[in-house]
């Protein structure tokens, strides 16, 4: 076997040692730390100092809890006592938590005529509330047809009297500008999507609690009414 072919083979070798696996993001563990000595931090946050890393995994065992390296670029290393399992599921929790509260802004579409009756625009405009109140942004489109292409200003009086009309509850992120035959204007809201959601959970949460308060009202009534009722006359 030639020198190169040997030297092609060597070096295979060496790249997949090299990059055989992915880089673990896990901390090291227990046996897993492998340092002379570690600066310690008990379960409850309290420093106990830098220590060998035998004395920490006594300690550890003896408190029924593991040892995790917890910055490990430090010198020495900073390590932890936790129950790892816990911490580990309690961290995937809060993750699935923070995902599914997460907010996600929506576009709502509205599309309005230059000439629209007063009617119409009343109805648009209580969708354009009902989007904003929600945290989502509002896509308006202005629709020009035959000759009111030439009458751009039209929709742009109409857009702005839009904008004025819900300041309360938004604003215009993007200015009104023309796009073919249509004239297109964003309006953002002040509230983000997450706020309105929790605000919208805390007024249902209000109204069952309303209700349940009715309830019992109208169920002591009619007790009363009985225990009236059922009472001997004198």
């Amino acid at each position: 076997m030639t020198c190169g072919v040997l030297c092609f083979l060597a070096r295979s070798s060496i790249k997949r040692k090299s990059f055989g696996g992915p880089i673990s993001t896990e901390p090291r563990i227990n046996d897993r730390i492998r340092v002379p000595e570690v600066r310690l931090v008990g379960p409850n946050g309290e420093q106990v100092g830098i220590v060998s890393i035998g004395d920490a995994l006594k300690l550890a065992q003896e408190s029924d809890l593991d040892l995790v390296e917890v910055a490990a670029t430090a010198r020495p290393p900073v390590c932890k006592l936790m129950d790892y399992g816990k911490f580990k599921y309690e961290s995937a929790m809060k993750a699935r938590e923070a995902r599914r509260n997460q907010a996600h802004t929506i576009i709502k579409e509205i599309k309005l005529r230059p000439k629209i009756d007063p009617h119409d625009y009343e109805t648009k405009k209580g969708h354009v509330v009902r989007f904003l109140k929600a945290g989502d942004k509002v896509k308006v489109t202005i629709m020009f047809r035959g000759r009111e292409q030439s009458r751009p200003e039209l929709g742009f009086r109409l857009l702005q009297r839009l904008a004025e009309d819900v300041i309360e509850l938004g604003f215009v992120e993007s200015q009104p500008k023309q796009d073919g035959r249509n004239m297109i204007m964003v309006i953002g809201p002040h509230k983000k999507k997450a706020e309105a959601k929790a605000e919208k959970a805390a007024a249902k949460a209000q109204r069952a609690s309303d209700s349940d308060s009715e309830f019992d009202s109208e169920s002591e009534f009619e007790s009363e009414a009985v225990e009236q009722e059922s009472a001997p006359a004198e």
